[in-house]
This record gives structure tokens, C-alpha cells and sequence, in this order.
């Protein structure tokens, strides 16, 4: 039989928003339930780049991601909150006395005084390297779970964005050499970032894409070329990482009755969605002015939390008081 549970609120996405969420609703002395497709806390920051370091946690001048996920489980624990793991939010059921009804991909049944959607970018997949499915997890990855996997290797890293440059950066005192090449000369990154890279021992070609990979036991060679003048090169390579982004999609939420624009849930000031009782925080949200940065998804989910107690109880105040003791 499905399992049934009852809770305060449920939370949709156990990334740092979802899990700084948690904590929060725990403070309002709420019980929780934290839902996630994925099987471990933490969202895109343990599923894409747990070896990353993240600058922009107000105290810590650098955190890596892996850190900072355990750090925010280990906040709401005392909360003890009811993780959701390896299951989609699929179905929500609103009910008359403002409460609903969130029922799982594998069948598992929550009813919920209210709701706060921390799903980040939804579902989500690499865009793959065309011609390059031979080497995946043969040489070919798509993110970089633990650094010291690419120890004294000859790195190939084919994109420009952030995940990108970092991946660059921080493997350039563990691997033996890295390239990196993108197809234009402008890059996604922060400027800081790449001015960094340029500045570095990584050989950065631009204008410059994937040919063919070749290698009998793994990657051995990959060839590239100047998509301007054609002109060739073999790289002497045995592992790639291809940093090209990923597709996202929002999957069941877009059957939900919410409000969605393209891939972002609206919310008003108070985070709250069309729905009274179902609230928004971090990358999905969309306002205006909204900046996407986890210190701003932790400030928009103590938000929600504190604007669904009011929901949940309307004699409740939208001030927590302050947590110092």
C-alpha cells in the first residue's frame, strides 16, 4: 500500500533553497516533508558540482558544494524532516479549507497545510556531445563529482559557460594538462572567472569544436577544428568533460494550477504563486528584479516559510523573531 503522510508543509526540491526551507519551517516549530526526484539532499549543487566552489554564501568566503549541503542538512535536522527522496511531486490536489493533497511518482500520498516549490531548474539532462556516447563513463563526463578523478589525466573541456571555466580552474594544480575550447570567442562565465583562466596554464582555443574522439581502451585522441578556417588539430587526451549546459523541463508542475512563464514559477512579494498556500523560492521563481544566485534562494525561501505559517495559521505572525539565542 502507498504510504500516507500529514504535514505542515511540503517542499518540492531539496536543493540549498529547498533545505534552508526546511530549516526554516522548523524554526516555525512546522512539521516537513521534502520531496526530490533525485536520491540524495542537495539538488544541482550534488547532482552537477559537489567539487565546486560557490563564492557568493554570505560567511564563507568560498564554500564547496558538497560542504555547503551538508552544512544546510545538518541545520534542519533538529527538525527532523520527512525526506521525500527518489520520487516527482506529480500530483496536487487543492481542498476547500486551503490544504492539499501532493501524491508522488511511486504512488506516496502527502497532506499538506501548504506548499514552497524549491525545484531549481526541474528535471534536468546534460546536452550531449554529438558522436561521443561510445566514451560516456569511458572518459567522457558530463560534470565532475570528485576532483581527484581527473589526477595527473590530460584534460579536455569543451564549453564556455561557468561550469566551464570553474572546471578549469579547479583542476589545474591535479591535472596533468587541460585544454579548453569553445566555439566562439565570447564566454557565458563570470568575467573574474575567465579573466582568471587566460591568466592560467590552460591552453584555451576558441572558435574551436569537437571532431572526433578515438581511443581503443577510453579516450585517446580528440580531434578538433577552427570553425572559421577549417584548420585541424589532434589533442592528446584521455578525459573530456563537456560543460554544454543542460535541458531542463518542469515535468507534472506544468499540470499544476500555478502560474508558469516559459520555466519559472510567478510569485508576488510574500514568494506565494496564484494559488493561496502554495509558495516559490530560488532559480524557479520569476519576479521582477529577480537575481538567481543561492544567496538570494535562501532569503526568498525564509520568505515563503514565514508568509505559509500565516497561511497555515492566520493568527501567526509573518515575523519569526530573532533566531540569536
Amino acid at each position: 500500500m502507498a504510504a500516507v503522510h500529514e504535514v505542515d508543509i511540503s517542499i518540492v526540491g531539496a536543493g540549498p533553497a529547498g533545505l534552508y526551507a526546511a530549516y526554516y519551517a522548523g524554526f516555525r516549530g512546522l512539521s516537513i516533508a521534502i520531496i526530490d526526484s533525485l536520491t540524495e539532499p542537495g539538488g544541482q549543487v550534488t547532482a552537477l558540482y559537489p567539487e565546486k566552489l560557490i563564492f557568493d554564501v554570505a560567511g564563507f568566503p568560498a564554500v564547496k558544494g558538497r560542504e555547503l549541503i551538508e552544512r544546510c542538512v545538518e541545520q534542519a535536522a533538529p527538525y527532523d524532516p520527512l525526506y521525500l527522496l527518489g520520487q516527482r511531486a506529480d500530483e496536487l490536489t487543492p481542498h476547500g479549507d486551503g490544504s492539499f493533497t501532493l501524491t508522488t511518482s511511486i504512488g506516496t500520498v502527502v497532506h499538506t497545510k501548504a506548499v514552497v516549490i524549491t525545484g531549481g531548474i526541474g528535471h534536468f539532462t546534460p546536452r550531449p556531445l554529438p558522436d561521443a556516447e561510445d566514451f560516456e563513463g569511458n572518459g567522457l563526463v558530463y560534470f565532475v563529482k570528485a576532483l581527484e578523478s581527473m589526477r595527473d589525466d590530460d584534460v579536455l573541456i569543451v564549453g564556455g559557460g561557468d561550469s566551464a571555466v570553474d572546471w578549469a580552474l579547479n583542476l589545474e594544480d591535479i591535472a596533468r594538462s587541460i585544454t579548453l575550447i569553445h566555439r566562439r570567442d565570447r564566454f557565458r562565465a563570470h568575467e573574474d572567472s575567465v579573466n582568471k583562466m587566460m591568466d592560467s596554464s590552460v591552453e584555451v582555443l576558441t572558435f574551436t569544436e569537437v571532431h572526433s574522439i578515438s581511443g581503443d581502451n577510453g579516450i585517446e585522441l580528440v580531434e578538433v577544428f577552427n570553425n572559421r578556417t577549417d584548420e585541424r588539430r589532434i589533442l592528446k587526451v584521455n578525459k573530456v568533460i563537456a560543460a554544454l549546459g543542460f535541458k531542463s523541463d518542469l515535468g507534472p508542475l506544468k499540470q499544476w494550477p500555478i502560474v508558469i512563464d516559459g520555466r519559472h514559477i510567478l510569485v508576488d512579494t510574500r514568494m506565494q504563486t496564484n494559488v493561496p498556500g502554495v509558495f516559490s523560492a530560488g532559480d524557479i521563481t520569476e519576479y521582477d528584479g529577480k537575481v538567481r544566485l543561492i544567496s538570494v534562494g535562501f532569503g526568498e525561501a525564509a520568505t515563503a516559510v514565514n508568509n505559509a505559517a500565516v497561511h497555515i495559521n492566520p493568527e501567526a505572525k509573518v515575523f519569526p523573531g530573532h533566531s540569536s539565542g
